[in-house]
């Protein structure tokens, strides 16, 4: 039973880091229908800026702002500058956003060399509690924490404000929206920032469940989290959510009970959910 648990509990922790990246993926697929490749580049320039600033003040709140803002802020250099012009270009979408990976991963490689940023974990989430009998990092439940309260935060904001309810109808017909006189363009800035911002931070409050992070791990992180936005649904915070709470528990009770097959698992997931209900599990029809 207590192998059970801990499983569970590792499930729901990576899956809860799996929804900080996804989120605002999906956000920003949905209200832009931008396919934007870089998001787990940008998630990796705020965790190798957050942590640098972890290690140089000993802050962890600090750290986890700093990266935040530094996401947020190269997520809005890039839409300004590059995205915006490719609306409705999938195919140009997928060749620029793609080739920013290497650009933003060969200057992270420049600025900091070629070493990983290892993780920061503040004093006051060291150690381990026990659990059925186990012991479960404490920083695990930091994740699983702080990541519930952004959840909540981006679902008030997307069902309970007058922001949120352009948002959605902007998703449905931007055009119409348009047409009413509403200027989606400082929402989708804000849009852009908010998910790229969330992203960054996560990767400083998360890259605890990894040890590390290097320069392209963000390519990686990025595939895994395109398959959780397919599988909770295109622009539903909601489905965000539900799709990472399944893979990583598809993923924790995989690699204990099927590791020949753990690295299929998830594309199995993915393969059933598309059979199923291909726009996903809690996604709106585009």
């Amino acid at each position: 039973m207590d192998k059970i648990v801990i499983n569970a509990l590792n499930g729901i922790s990576y899956g809860m880091l799996l929804f900080l990246i996804a989120s605002g993926l999906s956000l920003v697929m949905g209200l832009m229908g931008i396919v934007n490749l870089a998001h787990g580049a940008i998630f990796v320039v705020g965790g190798f800026v957050g942590l640098t600033i972890a290690k140089l003040t000993g802050s962890f709140l600090l750290a986890v702002l700093v990266g935040a803002l530094s996401a947020g802020l190269l997520g809005v250099i890039l839409e300004r500058g590059f995205f915006r012009f490719l609306y409705k270009q999938d195919f140009a979408q997928v060749l620029v956003t793609f080739g920013f990976i290497f650009i933003i991963g060969n200057l992270l490689l420049w600025i900091w060399g070629p070493w990983p940023r290892s993780a920061f974990v503040p004093s006051y989430f060291a150690g381990s509690v026990p659990v059925m009998g186990a012991y479960f990092p404490i920083h695990r439940f930091a994740v699983i924490g702080i990541a519930a309260m952004i959840f909540f935060v981006l679902w008030w904001l997307q069902e309970k404000t007058r922001t949120g309810a352009i948002i959605r109808a902007g998703m449905d017909d931007a055009e119409m929206v348009s047409g009413l006189g509403i200027n989606l363009t400082p929402i989708n800035i804000g849009a852009f920032f908010l998910g790229s911002a969330i992203a960054g931070a996560g990767c400083v409050i998360g890259v605890q469940l990894f040890g590390s992070i290097s320069h392209f791990d963000g390519m990686g992180l990025l595939l895994t989290a395109v398959i959780v936005v397919i599988i909770g649904g295109v622009g539903s915070v909601q489905g965000a959510l539900v799709g990472a709470l399944i893979i990583g528990l598809v993923d924790s009770f995989g690699k204990v009970y099927f590791p020949e097959i753990t690295r299929f698992t998830m594309y199995l997931a993915l393969a059933v959910i598309i059979i199923v209900k291909p726009s996903g599990i809690l996604g709106r029809k585009l």
